[in-house]
């Protein structure tokens, strides 16, 4: 990936954004969209659109741009701050990390605090931590001195940056899912370069991690016959793993493609086919009731929208060290924008049509 690729993502993965106050992520988004977009524009829901208009059906493709991230609940006479977590942390890794809040002067830095291992009774030791018993500690002495800065409702992220490592992998904070967004965008800016017949739209959606609203609206919004949607999936490749439950996949390995539920079998189909024509490495998963994913509210649009979906391969989901390969990343953009090329109509994906 070049370097100017890596500098965008940087950017991306840096800017907080967690579900509910993504406009600053969003924001950088579209302005590196601008650059090769046809129109970029956003809706009331806060989704981003970077459209390349076409004569062709209409597919969409969607990578949520929120994170997980912590809102401030209570202040209290001391000024330390208690919280409730945006979407699904485990308590376990937030213990000593440092915070970025979003308050209403500009940011600021704060440590999540918890009663220290020499105090804890012994039967204490073994309990797990939870969050209803730690608190942010942003250094001031006082409700008041706190309220200068945050209010109840103030949010935040985990003041993890990122880090290059070995064999193209990276780790960061919010990777689930600002590399879905850039991933679609990636596509996006491949296809511009060769258009396609299809008219395409990219969108950075919202709210993913809390309530799926952003691809809801999305979806209805630009009325899409086929969709693809990308997010992150676990890694297996690591002690632990459960690979008869979770599959096979590891980082490096190319993008996850998922088979069922959400997923159109025609889609799902073309995906295999397009990645074997092109000589793409991929896995396989299962998803017999649900993605877990944007897939889960985009494919019941309207009237049905043939829906696939493309993951990247994650360790560490949903902590402040979240780990991909660019690798995986880059094929699955090439993947992406190689199916939307060999669309030639919407009727290709509905059940049965071919045989009538």
């Amino acid at each position: 990936m070049d370097e100017s690729r890596v500098a965008f993502l940087k950017r991306l993965l840096n800017t907080p954004g967690p579900s509910g106050d993504e406009e600053a992520a969003a924001k950088v988004w579209r302005e590196e969209a601008s650059g090769f977009a046809d129109k970029v524009s956003t809706d009331m829901r806060g989704n981003s659109y970077a459209l390349l208009a076409g004569a062709g059906p209409q597919v969409l493709l969607a990578g949520h741009i929120d994170e997980i991230g912590l809102m401030v609940s209570y202040i209290d006479d001391s000024g330390y701050l208690s919280f409730a977590p945006i979407g699904g942390w485990d308590a376990q890794v937030l213990v000593g990390q440092r915070v970025r809040l979003l308050g209403h002067a500009g940011e600021v830095l704060g440590v999540i605090g918890k009663k220290p291992i020499h105090l804890l009774k012994s039967d204490e030791r073994g309990q797990a931590s939870t969050i209803e018993r730690m608190w942010i500690d942003i250094g001031v002495d006082s409700r008041d001195e706190a309220l200068a800065h945050v209010r109840v409702g103030c949010v935040a992220v985990i003041d993890a940056p990122l880090y290059e490592l070995p064999h193209g992998r990276i780790v960061s904070r919010s990777l689930d899912n600002r590399i879905g967004a850039f991933t679609v965008l990636e596509a996006l800016r491949l296809l511009s370069q060769n258009r396609p017949t299809a008219s395409v739209a990219a969108v950075a959606t919202t709210q993913e991690e809390i309530t799926l609203a952003g691809a809801a609206t999305a979806a209805f919004h630009f009325d899409p016959q086929v969709a693809i949607v990308v997010d992150v999936t676990f890694a297996t490749d690591h002690p632990e793993s459960d690979k008869h439950q979770y599959g096979d996949v590891k980082l490096g390995g190319g993008p996850v493609l998922s088979r069922g539920s959400a997923n159109s079998p025609l889609v799902y189909a073309r995906l295999l086919d397009v990645a074997e024509r092109a000589g793409i490495a991929y896995s396989l998963q299962i998803t017999p009731r649900s993605t877990g994913t944007d897939a889960d509210a985009i494919h019941k649009s309207r009237s049905g929208v043939a829906t696939g979906t493309v993951s990247i391969p994650n360790r560490y989901m949903h902590s402040p060290n979240e780990m991909v390969a660019l690798a995986d990343v880059e094929s699955a953009a090439q993947l992406i924008a190689a199916f939307v090329r060999s669309i030639a109509s919407a009727e290709e994906f509905i059940p049965g049509f071919g045989s009538r």
